[in-house]
């Protein structure tokens, strides 16, 4: 009889997290200082400040209830197609995480920005080989608000992750749920992790409906709250992303899939075809668990679930060789 395979770890302690935001140091409207303080209020135990085109480590707010996470994010835009209109020019937004932000130091305050070659994805690329060399990984970001199709990401490579769910898109045009794009990765050979977040700028009130923050999140399955403990946890795909359902098993045993969540009306297994799997709950009722007899043809399996406000959770593919799952790390090793 074979081993269990646990897609999340079984030991370990979940945190919340929101790994895209933006504060005053670029065009948010709140301190860091007062986002940890929103943050921590909603149950949240990790930000990363991915304040655009801005590398900051805000030590000072780390503390054993509380991890801030040293990030920016940059961008590849293309050239203007009407002069001043930036609603139409396609962008590149890449968060950069910072594994080892006491190291580097000098180097990560000069400017981090890649040069402006939107259609050269061979230096896109390179450029995210290169900052690997100084301890970062790359997150591909909302590719729906960006304006890009297939072609602008089919041949990106050395990314981490790629966001499936961004709350401030959604906000700004109902396209902040991105699984096609993730889906058309994975089914062309690129094996990247996905995350949800919020994205938020804060520039409406907390409460209001329009309020960015608090909508899209991380859960990450780490050993404790450190630094390293928690980019160790992020780099071998220990978590999830959500809306707000959540997840708390996945397990494979003898070809079995084993999921545990929260109440939710719809668990999906989806594929690289487009048979999945599927347990849906009687109208008016929820379900918390399912199983499924994986056939060995899947290729890659990753779980998606619904709950009764249509907000989803979903899990990170899992490579298949035949009904057994492969779990993979990101390695930070140059390629």
């Amino acid at each position: 009889m074979a081993e269990r395979i646990y897609l999340l770890p079984e030991e370990g302690t979940v945190y919340k997290a929101n790994l895209h935001c933006h504060t005053t140091y670029s065009d948010g409207r709140l301190t860091p200082e007062e986002i940890r303080t929103a943050y921590q209020e909603q149950g949240y135990q990790i930000v990363a400040f991915t304040d655009h085109r801005h590398y900051q480590w805000h030590r000072d707010l780390c503390s054993n209830d509380f991890l801030a996470l040293a990030a920016l994010e940059v961008d590849i835009n293309e050239h203007f197609r009407v002069p001043g209109d930036f609603s139409r020019v396609k962008t590149y937004h890449i968060n950069l995480y910072d594994t080892m932000p006491e190291r580097f130091t000098e180097e990560k305050q000069k400017d981090l920005q890649p040069e402006r070659r939107y259609h050269d994805t061979d230096y896109i690329n390179e450029y995210i080989r290169e900052m690997k060399k100084y301890g970062f990984f790359a997150c591909y970001n909302h590719p729906y608000w960006s304006l890009q199709n297939y072609d602008d990401y089919k041949n990106l490579r050395g990314f981490w992750g790629m966001e499936i769910y961004n709350y401030g898109c959604e906000h700004d045009g109902l396209y902040g749920f991105n699984p096609q794009s993730y889906d058309e990765m994975l089914r062309q050979g690129n094996r990247l992790f996905c995350v949800a977040t919020d994205d938020n700028h804060n520039r409406m009130p907390f409460g209001d409906p329009l309020c960015d923050s608090f909508g899209g999140f991380t859960m990450v399955k780490a050993e404790r709250l450190t630094y390293e403990a928690v980019m160790a946890a992020l780099l071998r795909g220990d978590f999830y992303s959500s809306m707000g359902p959540e997840i708390y098993g996945m397990s494979v045993k003898d070809g079995l899939l084993e999921i545990e969540t929260s109440p939710v009306e719809k668990i999906y297994v989806m594929t690289s075809g487009r048979d999945c799997y599927k347990k849906v709950a009687a109208p008016g009722q929820t379900i918390t668990g399912a199983l499924f007899e994986l056939k060995g043809t899947e290729e890659y399996i990753r779980i998606q679930i619904r709950d009764g406000q249509g907000r989803y959770a979903c899990s990170n593919a899992f490579e298949m060789r035949g009904s057994v799952p492969v779990r993979r790390t990101y390695s930070m090793a140059e390629d």
